[in-house]
């Protein structure tokens, strides 16, 4: 292939809140993590591991949240899923002896019971339960660029009033990123994309080079960037930001205008956890009764009615396929219209997306971003993937600009994560970081009775500062489970200050709660310094 006229990056966000309850037997708020990788995580690596097989060249950025991978490498979590995975690959055997007279859905279980098996396989005999190693590993052989994101996926512009807990947030996520992949990461993944002008002078102590921001985030810099969101810009501190494409991204994400809602997809809502005789499904659905997902669904999209027709898996495989093709078509015009206006320069089209949606969200993700990089590789001479990194590696040079402040999400500026449902945690969260930093500043030459305090305490402020439960709160779904780890995490928080200041340590208590919220093992509270 000649010089490619442009560049595509596509950029997958992996992250999902801390949630480990060793108190608990079993905790509905778990199955997050179980569904995320056996719908995800694994599919994702099957994909990339077939592609480095047949030779084909690619390049993918994948951003992995700290809170995520403490969850992926805790030994708890990895037999907790193992028991999750073991009951599910028992449904399925017992749903291809359910429906051996119904050939449609036989087929299916089938398939599930394949998938499901080779998922087992996957994560206990090759990556020993632990598949931080596996993007690790396609990282070094240089296929992947795993980047980091805020240490709890903090939202950084309504911490900003007290910089030292920003600091932490990205210093500590920098710190535990180079222990899992033995290296600095090179970029971050804003939490939320939230940007605020000077927090690229925290990312550049930690030697980060880059970040993404919205659409909007470099459209409205000033000076207005001459390539509009098609090269990157530096910031005054010399961070360069990245901005996401609209088309690609509408193309992928919109449920009017999106492949993911193509009629011949799996329907995501039709589980067998609901749809079942309550006596079958009890032993897969939780211990109190309450029915839930199973990750097992015989039925596609169909349309907009409740009338749902069986799923037909090669189907959907022929849609992925096609879908693929006609992103690149459109990837070829669009890069060959902007490398005829941009004067030389090659564009880069930025694509980032949660990865959840592809695979628990749009089942045959996975298979799309398979039939995607295969295609670009073999079909076309426009344009190459790339990492951002590997951009700035290639085109050192960029225009200056400020970007304003800006976040995804409604409106653009913030709104999701500050409004009516969840204002009330910030002076919370304010009144507890500065309190943490100026324990932090009085305590830096502390015994170790205290050191285990505030190292404690440290560990509870980032874990009450994640994003996620505002989100929740906003969008009202297990509102209740949100507003108690809030509270739990704050309430931790002022008994462990309180007993540093008052040097009466309860150490039956300490050691419960170290136990209980257990991220960050090799945490310093001096971070907050």
């Amino acid at each position: 292939m000649n010089a490619p006229k442009g560049y595509l990056s596509l950029i997958l966000h992996a992250h999902l809140p801390y949630v480990r309850h060793p108190e608990y037997d079993d905790f509905l708020e778990e199955d997050w993590l179980f569904e995320a990788i056996t719908e995800t995580y694994v599919p994702l690596i099957e994909v990339f591991d077939g592609l480095v097989r047949d030779g084909v060249h690619f390049r993918i950025t994948m951003s992995m949240s700290p809170s995520l991978i403490s969850m992926l490498t805790d030994s708890l979590l990895q037999q907790r899923y193992l028991r999750y995975l073991n009951k599910l690959v028992e449904l399925a055997n017992k749903e291809i002896e359910r429906t051996r007279f119904e050939p449609q859905f036989n087929d299916l279980a089938k398939m599930y019971h394949w998938k499901l098996t080779k998922t087992r396989e996957l994560f206990t005999q090759r990556y020993h339960c632990n598949l931080v190693t596996a993007f690790k590993e396609f990282q070094d052989k240089g296929v992947l660029e795993v980047i980091t994101v805020g240490a709890t996926h903090g939202f950084l512009p309504l911490m900003q009033s007290v910089p030292n807990a920003v600091r932490a947030q990205i210093r500590v996520a920098s710190k535990h990123y180079e222990k899992h992949f033995g290296r600095r990461p090179r970029g971050i993944w804003l939490p939320e994309c939230a940007y605020y002008p000077g927090v690229e002078s925290l990312l550049k102590e930690e030697g980060i080079r880059w970040f993404v921001t919205d659409t909007h985030g470099v459209l409205h810099a000033a000076p207005r960037p001459k390539y509009g969101v098609y090269a990157p810009v530096y910031t005054p501190a010399g961070v360069a930001a990245f901005a996401r494409d609209v088309e690609s991204s509408k193309q992928v994400w919109s449920s009017v205008e999106g492949y993911p809602g193509d009629y011949d997809y799996r329907e995501f809502y039709r589980d067998v956890g609901y749809d079942l005789d309550f006596e079958y499904v009890k032993p897969y659905i939780q211990p109190n009764g309450l029915r839930k997902m199973t990750g097992l669904k015989y039925y596609k999209i169909t349309g907009s009615s409740n009338h749902k027709e069986p799923y037909n898996q090669y189907a959907a495989l022929e849609k992925a396929a096609s879908h693929a093709g006609n992103f690149m078509f459109n990837r070829e015009m669009q890069i060959t219209h902007l490398h005829g206006v941009m004067g030389g320069k090659p564009p880069i089209i930025v694509a980032p997306y949660d990865a959840e949606l592809y695979g628990h969200w749009w089942y045959e993700g996975p298979d799309w971003i398979n039939f995607l990089l295969r295609k670009i590789n073999y079909d076309q001479n426009v344009f190459k993937t790339i990492t951002p990194s590997e951009y700035l590696q290639e085109f050192p040079r960029n225009q200056v600009c400020q970007p304003p402040m800006c976040s995804w999400g409604y409106k653009g500026y913030n709104e999701v994560w500050l409004e009516g449902s969840n204002d009330w945690v910030y002076p919370h969260l304010i009144r507890a970081a500065e309190r943490m930093v100026s324990m932090a500043q009085r305590h830096r030459n502390t015994d170790n009775g205290k050191e285990r305090l505030l190292n404690q305490a440290a560990r509870e402020l980032l874990l009450a500062q994640a994003s996620d439960w505002a989100f929740i709160m906003k969008t009202g779904t297990m509102v209740e489970y949100a507003v108690k780890r809030t509270n739990d995490h704050i309430s931790r928080f002022n008994r462990l200050a309180d007993q540093t200041d008052n040097g009466q340590v309860d150490y039956e208590w300490l050691g419960r709660i170290e136990s209980l919220d257990n991220i960050f093992p090799e945490i310093d509270f001096r971070v907050y310094a």
